[in-house]
């Protein structure tokens, strides 16, 4: 383990993907109950999914390995999108959770790319 103070919390892309979660997990407690062990479940498991995998490529040794992560947590992101939709298509989330969450999720989408370009080829 690398002896910096903060790690990857220094990360601004991580720092944005556990605000989406933590976002997923707050506006998904107003879903429906007998969602549970569906989509509440599946959508939390992706959003979650996308720091962590931020988190475990960090503490890889080599580009190589930190991209694969990152290419996982882009996977869960794009899984994400779609549960996002999803939520609003059957009006468990309204129109300003909606676009809060898209908007979340695009910028997070944009560090990461960034975030793996810097990781070299």
């Amino acid at each position: 383990m690398e002896n910096e103070e903060l790690g990857y919390r220094k990360l601004i892309v991580f720092q944005k993907a556990d605000d989406l979660a933590y976002q997923v997990y707050l506006i998904s407690r107003t879903f429906p109950r007998e969602e549970m062990f569906g989509l509440i479940s599946q959508i939390r498991r992706c959003a979650v999914s996308v720091p962590a995998n931020i988190v475990e490529g960090y503490g890889k040794r080599t580009d190589k390995e930190k991209r694969q992560f990152c290419y996982n947590a882009r996977g869960s992101l794009n899984e994400l999108e779609y549960y996002i939709d999803f939520s609003f298509k059957l009006k468990y989330i309204n129109k300003e959770e909606h676009e809060k969450l898209k908007n979340l999720r695009d910028e997070v989408g944009r560090l990461l790319f960034r975030y793996i370009e810097s990781l070299g080829k």
